[in-house]
């Protein structure tokens, strides 16, 4: 648990890019079973809930990143981040409104940057930031 609470940053960024790898991949993916089955044209469920598990572990990320960070500025662009990738994803499943595609690939790009920014750069060296 330890471990976990010093590498908030890592995980946030490993988890965003795997989103990011997620999203990415989808287009190619479908592109390539619809070639070969012509029968469904959903997605899958396990496929579509990679989207909310990508959303929680980046929120715990965000969360513990925001309370370790030395910085003042990172705070609120972390989660104006992951509350846009929040809206982008619940958009996708509810249909509020048309957007692009690929509109997803700027929140998560930021994501991935600053939690690698705020890792390297704005760690607290105690406990209360």
């Amino acid at each position: 648990m330890i471990v976990l609470k010093q590498k908030t940053d890592l995980i946030g960024a490993i988890a965003s890019t795997l989103c990011l790898t997620h999203c990415i991949a989808t287009p190619f993916i479908f592109i390539a079973q619809s070639c070969s089955i012509v029968c469904c044209d959903s997605t899958p469920v396990w496929w579509g809930a990679l989207d909310y598990f990508f959303l929680v572990i980046s929120f715990f990320a965000v969360y513990r990143s925001t309370q370790t960070t030395s910085s003042y500025w990172i705070k609120p662009f972390l989660w104006l981040n992951w509350s846009v990738l929040f809206i982008i994803i619940m958009n996708e499943k509810i249909t509020w409104f048309s957007l692009s595609e690929q509109a997803i690939y700027f929140p998560a790009l930021a994501l991935i940057a600053l939690n690698l920014y705020n890792k390297k750069y704005c760690q607290c060296n105690n406990n209360k930031c």
